[in-house]
């Protein structure tokens, strides 16, 4: 037992709070890899929680190779292909479940990434069959059962009719797209034991108790939005959290599915991982703050303070003061002779070396540099700093010498970047020089440009042209062919030869003015200054002090040591702050602007308004009602507009609504842009143009069908969207209805709270409404 001396509710209530835990888990996990085109199971992870590097290393070298055809790229993104056997083959899952079930490892749970993936996976099961003769006969009673309280035209819904032969079977698919009964029949026959191997999306492991024996990843990289992405140690421990039951198993198993390389690190992170932190996701809404303004004791600043929010920010308090008062220590442990002195000279040189990078910038922008790109030519490169470089100080940097092979537009831009002008787009130039290379902790190579008389390689490398320093107007003839390593070799050896011919008066250079023919104020201006400073730095005081290199380091150290201690500072004062202090005045604002409350903070008509609605976005709800379009229109209709405020996923190809509904959506779009522009305007952080279309039309017709009363199963018939998906937005659709119930009642409008009580009466209906099994 363990008394915790913190939390946000001792600092309310003065209580004590205690939690009870245990630092192991009951029932042990072996965590094992199961690789792409294989055969078998490689143990990762033991009961004991170490890694298995050998059988690690074992499992991804018995990886098959990947074809072009296992992965496709749409709209500019990757996306993994399922691995599916040829014809007269299995597929990799099929013998995955088959080995499971072979050695008993079942009830087993295979998670997914996407719905549509679940019941492609269990598409892939048609051979298998898992029960008996009566376990086949109990699903069938249980499924009946349940469907009977569905009109006969529900009880032929394609989802409803594909699904019992494969449930019969043993295998059931559960996803948020289910229609809500065959999502509750599907976990009553998993409790049951009549599933012994069900694909689910990631849901299916958090809020309900459905343990198994196994569970298989079948994919280790998830879409979050933008990108494929591993898949975190805290989703991989929730999910993994279903293997074991307690008190039954000995032990749970965990496989993953495998289709490309990762590095040990990665697989470590990802199974032997911490939990995510639990951070505060609280955020301030406008009916929030509206109901808070409207009550008698309410306060919106001291919600904020005793959020759990504020909370976590103070409590960093302490551990950001301990790390302020040791970086001072070590700062003021630092004593340095003549500093003024010094510090004035260090200040020269920092102004100095901005002018240099800015005339560097100016004279190898792409228009004056990219003619004297070419092969064979002698060019003076930054070489690749050290780790603890920023911690040291250098007078100038460390520099080499390689020669340009080639030259290239870097591509993988954005739109706009593809679309510059050749003179403001950015180039990598390859170069020839000496380079060393290693790897670091996770086997990741790591090449380091060094001059060329260290240790190394010859190699080419791509550096942007913002790390050359100068171009020499001496130009080589090098070889066609410089994949052999002697080719290479002997390139440098050519360079070297050349530099040491130079070595009095160095390598003549390209003049920027003369050769290059940069015109341009600003590097005239540039060049003027350097030359001054330069004439500063000789008359300097310290500039002939001996060792003032190093003094030089000791003082940047202690500047950096400054500059750390005042970013702690100022993190310090803006957790100490009252969170959200700004965006609060910021949204107060917004509802003056709107004339949802008075300046005297008084809640005006639009604001009881919004009181009332929580479940969408109450200020474009709210001035949709006061514009006084909800009123001229029809009820199925208006239903088929609200449709727009809850409904979150995005469809590829949706059904486009009518022409009536289209011009509806059109006014909804405009009153959502003027209100984003008013908060735009008041300092609230919103993308205009991501809000307006955050209101999708995707279910729009579909909803005004089913309010004119069209069956479930004709609207499915051209709905592109999961049967269950449209029910919960529906069911979310009568929340939004029953709150305007209530905003209309409070503004006295008993035209339009009669509009909204027959909205409800005309979507709850049939399938949608359907009475739980919990019940």
């Amino acid at each position: 037992m363990m008394v915790l001396t913190l939390s946000p509710r001792m600092q309310v209530h003065q209580q004590p709070c205690h939690i009870v835990y245990t630092d192991y888990r009951p029932t042990p996990l072996q965590h094992y890899i199961f690789p792409s085109g294989g055969s078998g199971l490689y143990l990762a992870v033991d009961e004991k929680g170490k890694f298995r590097e050998d059988s690690f290393q074992k499992a991804l070298n018995a990886l098959s190779p990947i074809t072009e055809g296992d992965r496709k790229r749409e709209n500019g993104k990757w996306q993994k292909g399922l691995v599916v056997g040829k014809a007269g083959e299995d597929s990799d899952i099929f013998k995955m479940v088959k080995m499971i079930i072979q050695r008993q490892y079942d009830p087993v749970i295979c998670f997914s990434f996407s719905k549509m993936e679940c019941e492609s996976l269990a598409m892939q099961m048609a051979k298998m069959d898992l029960n008996d003769d009566n376990e086949k006969v109990n699903v069938e009673t249980i499924f009946w059962s349940a469907m009977d309280m569905l009109s006969d035209d529900d009880k032929k819904l394609p989802q409803v009719s594909n699904l019992l032969p494969i449930l019969k079977r043993g295998i059931g698919v559960h996803h948020s797209g289910l229609l809500p009964i065959l999502k509750e029949v599907i976990e009553i026959l998993f409790q049951e034991g009549f599933i012994k191997c069900l694909f689910a999306t990631e849901t299916f492991s958090i809020g309900l108790n459905m343990p198994a024996k196994t569970v298989v990843f079948t994919n280790v990289r998830k879409f979050d939005g933008n990108k494929f992405r591993w898949i975190s140690s805290g989703e991989y421990i929730q999910m993994s959290g279903r293997a074991g039951r307690r008190g039954i198993d000995e032990r749970g198993i965990c496989i993953l599915m495998v289709d490309e390389k990762l590095e040990p690190s990665t697989a470590k992170m990802m199974l032997k991982g911490s939990a995510d932190p639990l951070n505060s996701a609280f955020h301030l809404s406008y009916n929030m703050l509206l109901n808070q303004i409207r009550s008698e004791d309410g306060d919106p600043e001291n919600l904020l303070r005793n959020s759990f929010y504020q909370f976590q920010a103070d409590r960093a308090i302490p551990d950001l003061e301990k790390q302020a008062k040791v970086l001072e220590e070590e700062r003021d442990s630092i004593i340095i002779e003549e500093e003024d002195s010094l510090e004035n000279y260090y200040s020269l040189l920092q102004q100095y070396k901005i002018l240099k990078k800015d005339v560097r910038d100016i004279v190898f922008s792409p228009k004056y540099c990219l003619p004297f790109l070419q092969p064979g030519r002698l060019v003076c490169i930054q070489c690749t700093k050290n780790d603890e470089s920023s911690s040291s100080f250098s007078i100038k940097d460390e520099v080499t010498w390689g020669v340009i092979i080639n030259f290239e537009r870097v591509t993988g831009l954005s739109e706009d970047d593809v679309n510059k002008k050749a003179e403001d787009a950015n180039y990598t130039v390859d170069v020839l020089t000496r380079c060393r290379v290693h790897k670091d902790e996770v086997a990741k190579k790591i090449i380091k440009i060094v001059p060329l008389k260290d240790p190394g390689e010859p190699a080419v490398i791509s550096v942007p042209i913002s790390q050359i320093e100068s171009l020499s107007s001496v130009r080589l003839i090098i070889p066609k062919d410089l994949l052999p390593l002697e080719a290479r070799e002997n390139t440098l050896k050519k360079v070297s030869e050349v530099l040491s011919r130079f070595a009095k008066g160095g390598l003549p250079l390209l003049d920027p003015e003369d050769d290059m023919k940069v015109q341009s104020g600003s590097f005239k201006k540039a060049v003027r200054r350097i030359e001054a400073l330069e004439n500063l730095f000789e008359k300097h005081e310290i500039a002939k002090s001996l060792l003032i290199e190093q003094k030089l380091t000791v003082l940047h150290k202690k500047k950096e040591l400054t500059a750390k201690i005042k970013s702690i500072r100022k993190t310090m004062r803006s957790s100490s702050a009252l969170a959200f202090k700004d965006e609060l005045k910021a949204r107060k604002r917004v509802l003056r602007r709107l004339g949802y409350i008075t300046s005297d903070d008084v809640v005006e008509l639009k604001g009881k308004v919004a009181c009332e609605i929580s479940s969408a976005d109450e200020l474009t709800l709210t001035e949709l009602m006061f514009s006084g379009v909800l009123k001229d229109m029809k009820v199925e209709e208006m239903v088929a507009l609200l449709s727009c405020f809850v409904w979150q996923e995005k469809l590829l190809g949706a059904t486009k609504p009518g022409e009536e509904l289209e011009l509806l959506l059109t006014q909804l779009h405009d009153i959502a842009r003027r209100v984003a522009k008013v908060q735009l305007e008041c300092k609230v952080q919103i993308d205009v143009e991501n809000f307006v279309s955050s209101f999708r039309c995707d279910i729009m017709q579909a909803v005004y069908d089913w309010a004119k009363g069209s069956k479930f199963s004709t609207i499915m018939q051209f709905a592109q969207v999961f049967e269950g998906s449209l029910i919960r937005a529906i069911r979310r659709l009568e929340e939004v209805l029953q709150q305007l119930i209530q905003a209309a009642k409070s503004i006295g409008e008993t035209h339009l709270e009669a509009k909204f009580e027959e909205a409800i009466t005309k979507i709850k209906r049939d399938i949608v409404f359907a009475a739980s099994l919990y019940l």
